[in-house]
């Protein structure tokens, strides 16, 4: 890998860790050429304190080291961008990140659509809200309705109509959503599962 430390006068770059599994940005740190070095030999990601003057590792002392699983050098060769899996909170205050995020998978829109539908479960009026109303019918009805959309997923896939295919697997899946909250999941417990079978 060609890291282009001569680029500022201190030798260092940045480097940017990242929760290799999250995608989560974690803190930001930097390195010289022998911090770059002992994070590759030893697997646990090495910083130049500019504070200490010297290598730190980082969980040398609270335990919370920075496991590598994988370096990506930018496109000018001058920041490292980091994929680590990190044991315990990365920021010295005990928080996840640097910035106080929680380090948890975030599926984008699909994890919006979990927020919503615990806001709309929790607080929504079951008359104005049509996932408040599954709720207050309960496990059977959410179950049911899962079935019915599941079976025209499986209608519409035999047919030729692709908008219908993906509005009815639109469906199948926010009800899905739906019927995980009901018995106390979230898709990432899906995901672990899945993660579990890898081979």
């Amino acid at each position: 890998m060609n890291i282009d430390f001569s680029k500022n006068t201190d030798g260092l770059i940045p480097a940017i860790i990242q929760d290799s599994e999250t995608k989560t940005v974690l803190m930001l740190g930097f390195m010289n050429a022998e911090a770059y070095q002992k994070t590759v030999d030893t697997k646990k990601v090495t910083f130049y304190s500019r504070t200490k003057q010297r290598l730190w590792t980082k969980g040398e002392e609270s335990g919370n080291f920075l496991n590598l699983i994988d370096i990506k050098n930018d496109c000018d060769n001058d920041t490292l961008l980091i994929q680590v899996k990190p044991e315990g909170p990365t920021c010295h205050k005990g928080t996840d990140t640097c910035w106080a995020d929680e380090n948890k998978a975030d599926y984008g829109f699909i994890s919006n659509l979990e927020d919503t539908i615990q806001l709309r479960r929790e607080n929504a009026d079951s008359e104005k809200s049509y996932v408040a109303s599954l709720f207050k019918l309960g496990m059977n009805k959410i179950a049911q309705k899962v079935g019915e959309e599941a079976i025209e997923v499986v209608i519409e896939a035999k047919d030729d109509n692709d908008d219908l295919f993906l509005s009815e697997s639109a469906d199948l899946l926010f009800h899905y959503l739906i019927l995980l909250q009901a018995k106390g999941f979230k898709l990432n417990d899906v995901v672990e599962v899945l993660k579990s079978r890898q081979k």
